[in-house]
C-alpha cells in the first residue's frame, strides 16, 4: 500500500515496503523511515548516558550505515531490530571513546588514586529496550489512526499536562460529553491495531 498522509502523520507502508521504495530512490520513503524511527534511535544513546551531540552522532551513523548497507539487508521487515542493534553498538563505541571522570572517594588510597569508576558498558538493559520498542509500536499505531482519534489521543496522552475535557472539546470542535465515549472507541481501535 502506498498511502501517504500529510507531514507528521506517518507513512502507512510497512518497513519492507519502505526499504524496497528506498532501494528505488523514493525520497518520501527515506523521509518516512527516518520519521518512523528517529525517536527510538535517538533515545538509545541518550538512555545510555550520552549527551545530545553524541546522540545526534549515533543517529547520523546509524542512518549513514543504513544507506551503505541498504542493498544487503536480507530481512527488510526486521529493519527496526537492525537499527536498534546498530544504535546500541554505536552508543557503546562512543561510550568507550569518551573519557570518564575519575572516581571521588573519601577513603581512596594511593593504589586507587588513578582509577576510574566502572561504567556499565551495556547501553540499555533489555527490559528498557523492550519498553522503548513497545512505545515505538504504540506511537506508530496512534499515527495510523483516523485523524479524529489521532488528535484526541495525542491531546489526552501525549502532553505533560493533560488538558481539561473543555479544552479538548474546544480543540476538536465537539461537546465535552462526547469525549469519554470517543476516547473509548479510539482506544479500542488502537488496541486492535496493536494486536
Amino acid at each position: 500500500m502506498s498511502v501517504r498522509r500529510g507531514p507528521g502523520h506517518g507513512d502507512e507502508r510497512d518497513d519492507a515496503a519502505l526499504i524496497a521504495a528506498c532501494r528505488q530512490g523514493d525520497e518520501s520513503a527515506w523521509e518516512a523511515l527516518v520519521q518512523r524511527y528517529q525517536r527510538l534511535i535517538y533515545s538509545i544513546p541518550r538512555r545510555a548516558g550520552l549527551g545530545e551531540d553524541l546522540a545526534a552522532e549515533v543517529f547520523q551513523q546509524v542512518f549513514a550505515k543504513l544507506v551503505e548497507h541498504l542493498d544487503r539487508i536480507e530481512q527488510p521487515a526486521r529493519i527496526q531490530a537492525w537499527l536498534v542493534t546498530l544504535a546500541r553498538r554505536e552508543s557503546l563505541r562512543l561510550l568507550r571513546r569518551e573519557p570518564r571522570p575519575a572516581s571521588v572517594r573519601d577513603d581512596a588510597d594511593e593504589e586507587d588514586a588513578g582509577r576510574e569508576d566502572p561504567v556499565d558498558q551495556a547501553p540499555l538493559a533489555d527490559e528498557t529496550l523492550a519498553r522503548m520498542e513497545a512505545q515505538q509500536r504504540v506511537h506508530q499505531a496512534v499515527l495510523s489512526l483516523d485523524e479524529r482519534c489521532r488528535e484526541l489521543l495525542i491531546l489526552l496522552f501525549y502532553r505533560a499536562e493533560p488538558p481539561s475535557y473543555a479544552e479538548v472539546a474546544a480543540a476538536l470542535g465537539t461537546s465535552e460529553g462526547s469525549i469519554g465515549p470517543t476516547r473509548a472507541r479510539c482506544l479500542r481501535k488502537l488496541q486492535q491495531l496493536l494486536e
